[in-house]
């Protein structure tokens, strides 16, 4: 697995220090700054794969730094900030920005949003470079249906979604095996590890996960039924 940098720009050292040891544990490399001058500096001086970056700071803001970033780089970039009114969210994504997060944000929102952006810009960069980054085989991306095992964390279009033990257990066997169709015995057998004498309960999963994961819970994109057989997540 490949090691990412990643640059925090927070001007309140208490925040920047926890993040650092969010993403620490989840083996990225972390560099920090107080400002955007100094966050321009570290850029310019070391490879960075993606950056977190506060909108509020003294010396040079946020906005201002992105806008600079943008004009020579083009990997991910996380708004961290107080700031959750509309209209700033809409400004950081127009001046280049990939996603916004508020403070106080929860840990594993802001660890599933990191790893979102990095998955998308390694696919970015496989396409247009040819790179042989390799892919953490515990990370299973469907379309904008991501499952990690690293951090037992589901997110659908970056936006982390909340799931029981069973129900990631369920996503879990279906995206490991996409397009295959799994009978709710076997689903049962293999998720609970005991033989199947009710499988009334894997329909009532199924579908309290597909209430959490579809847009259209009726339309479903990702969890389908196959009538008379089972149910499967074809690739998207």
């Amino acid at each position: 697995m490949k090691s990412y940098n990643i640059l925090v720009v927070e001007d309140e050292k208490e925040i920047a220090d926890a993040i650092e040891i969010y993403l620490l544990n989840q083996g990225y490399n972390v560099v920090k700054a107080y400002n955007g001058e100094e966050g321009l500096k570290v850029v310019e001086n070391n490879e960075i794969h993606l950056a977190i970056i506060d909108l509020m700071m003294p010396v040079m803001d946020g906005a201002s730094m992105i806008i600079k970033l943008r004009e020579k780089y083009d990997f991910p970039v996380i708004i961290l900030s107080a700031k959750n009114e509309e209209v700033d969210k809409i400004l950081g994504l127009n001046i280049g920005a990939d996603d916004y997060v508020n403070k106080p944000f929860k840990p594993l929102e802001l660890l599933a949003r990191v790893n979102s952006q990095l998955r998308r810009y390694t696919k970015y960069l496989n396409l247009s470079e040819g790179s042989n980054i390799s892919q953490d085989e515990n990370v299973h991306v469907i379309g904008g249906l991501e499952l990690d095992e690293n951090t037992r964390t589901v997110s659908v279009d970056g936006n982390l979604v909340k799931v029981t033990p069973i129900e990631f257990k369920i996503l879990n066997l279906l995206m490991k095996n996409p397009g295959k169709v799994f009978s709710s015995e076997e689903i049962y057998e293999t998720v609970w590890n005991e033989c199947a004498i009710n499988t009334d309960t894997v329909m009532v999963h199924v579908r309290n996960i597909r209430e959490k994961i579809e847009i259209d819970s009726k339309n479903p994109k990702y969890l389908k039924v196959v009538w008379g057989v089972g149910y499967k997540i074809d690739k998207i």
